[in-house]
């Protein structure tokens, strides 16, 4: 068995079950990590990242009402071939426009060469 430590991004909208979730994060000793972000350990069998997200899915759709409008995005250190990344995916949902676009200050290149 190996423990796993992975932190989980969530927005079920305004109607979600939040109370599902917290109920399913608090049962798992969930620590707050900010506005809709908790960490989590999860035990698995091996190190298998297909295994850790399906076990991870399975387990949050059987406790959580998912709907079309909830995203679930997952974080977590993930060792390929003895080298360790950090990688994230959504579980639940999918990614949207980003917020801030416009924000920043961008700087437009002017060119003369009729580009």
């Amino acid at each position: 068995m190996i423990t796993k430590t992975i932190w989980i991004s969530y927005d079920l909208g305004v109607g979600g079950d939040y109370e599902g979730l917290y109920a399913w994060l608090d049962n798992r000793g969930a620590i707050e990590c900010g506005d809709s972000l908790a960490c989590i350990n999860l035990t698995i069998e091996k190190e298998d990242d297909n295994l850790l997200i399906t076990k991870l899915k399975t387990s949050m759709s059987e406790h959580i009402k998912i709907d079309s409008k909830s995203r679930v995005y997952v974080i977590r250190r993930v060792v390929d071939d003895t080298v360790a990344k950090v990688k994230g995916r959504f579980i639940f949902g999918s990614r949207k426009g980003n917020p801030w676009e416009g924000f920043g200050s961008k700087q437009e290149v002017n060119s003369d060469d009729g580009e």
